[in-house]
């Protein structure tokens, strides 16, 4: 059923003024359909209408940057069936054929046609490109809906599935995993949802919210793992959904602060600290730490270190023990050799 939505839209990271003015026509769009109570049947028709022209993947027309993350984004079981009967892919950035299929399209394509299934009207067997076109058609067709045909030979599209106004499901976009050396993939947008959300609710809702075209959808769960509590089994964090999907035309994320020119690096970390307080956080919880584990000591007070910062964490306390330890040690050292040098010449030790 096709998901007809406006949903809240959250990121992992915090905006970024600087980049967002010299990226914003790269940026997704905006939404182009906004659904209201009250509307006539013929602005419904002529808006599916509209999607179903709009909102189509075509395949052939990829960049070869998008080819290449489409490829790369195949489960690891599939590209190992397809190595092993193509071996020559190894070697190549993308394995789609000329016609911009890919192995499983190009294999059911060959199916259709040594069957019979997919002749022209003329009796001719279809092109790759011809199959392709249907194929999308399909593919980008608006679900939840039907064609009624009237009594004065008119037809009409009318809305199968229930309408959902504002409803509560959220999609955060997160940065896509990037291998260290590795240029980050701005044909690819990662997303993570509710476990209920599917791969045809994840296509209609960028297509009717933001009409974004999308060429591939890959979903995995991430399952908590359980810890034993007092009261019994309990999960370990939230679980939800993973989708990764295929961009046809680029969105760049904005950087980590990590990867930033030193300038802007700058910059975000002054607008952060304008806007947020940052250091003050972090000191108000070092200090909230010392009042709640000195537990009411009377003339409480944490040791300094050489390097004079307070040993209350464990790295510095075991930092502190090894240099008492090994100071120890020296100490051992020097009184062994000074003991030998007295034996040698004879002298009392003392």
């Amino acid at each position: 059923m096709r998901l007809f939505v406006l949903v809240l839209f959250q990121s992992s990271r915090l905006p970024n003024p600087h980049i967002e003015q010299n990226r914003s026509k790269h940026r997704l769009k905006q939404p182009l359909v906004l659904l209201r109570r009250s509307r006539s049947n013929s602005d419904e028709n002529e808006e599916m209408q509209v999607l179903q022209k709009s909102f189509r993947r075509l395949y052939s027309s990829l960049p070869d940057v998008a080819a290449s993350a489409r490829t790369a984004s195949t489960p690891r079981a599939v590209r190992l069936r397809r190595l092993r009967k193509r071996p020559e892919l190894a070697t190549a950035d993308t394995d789609a054929t000329t016609g911009g299929l890919t192995p499983t399209e190009f294999a059911r394509y060959r199916r259709g046609i040594a069957k019979g299934e997919l002749a022209a009207p003329d009796g001719k067997p279809l092109s790759e490109a011809a199959w392709l076109e249907k194929l999308n058609n399909r593919r980008t067709r608006i679900r939840g809906t039907k064609v009624v045909k009237k009594e004065d030979g008119t037809t009409q599209t009318q809305v199968v599935g229930q309408k959902v106004y504002l409803p509560n499901v959220i999609f955060r976009m997160v940065r896509n995993f990037t291998p260290p050396g590795k240029p980050y993939n701005p044909y690819e947008a990662t997303f993570r949802v509710s476990q209920s959300v599917t791969k045809t609710d994840v296509r209609s809702y960028l297509a009717a919210v933001y009409g974004a075209q999308t060429t591939y959808i890959r979903t995995d769960n991430y399952l908590s793992p359980y810890k034993r509590t007092i009261s019994g089994w309990e999960k370990k964090r939230k679980e939800y959904k993973r989708a990764v999907v295929g961009l046809v035309e680029p969105f760049y994320y904005p950087q980590a602060i990590e990867d930033m020119p030193r300038v802007e690096r700058e910059q975000r970390q002054k607008w952060l600290e304008d806007n947020f307080f940052v250091k003050n956080l972090k000191e108000m919880r070092h200090w909230e730490l010392l009042r709640m584990t000195k537990k009411g000591s009377k003339n409480w007070h944490w040791k300094k270190g050489v390097d004079g910062h307070y040993t209350a964490q464990r790295g510095r306390i075991i930092a502190a023990v090894a240099a008492q330890r090994a100071k120890r040690e020296q100490f051992l050292l020097e009184t062994k050799e000074r003991m030998s040098q007295f034996r040698a010449t004879g002298e009392a030790i003392v």
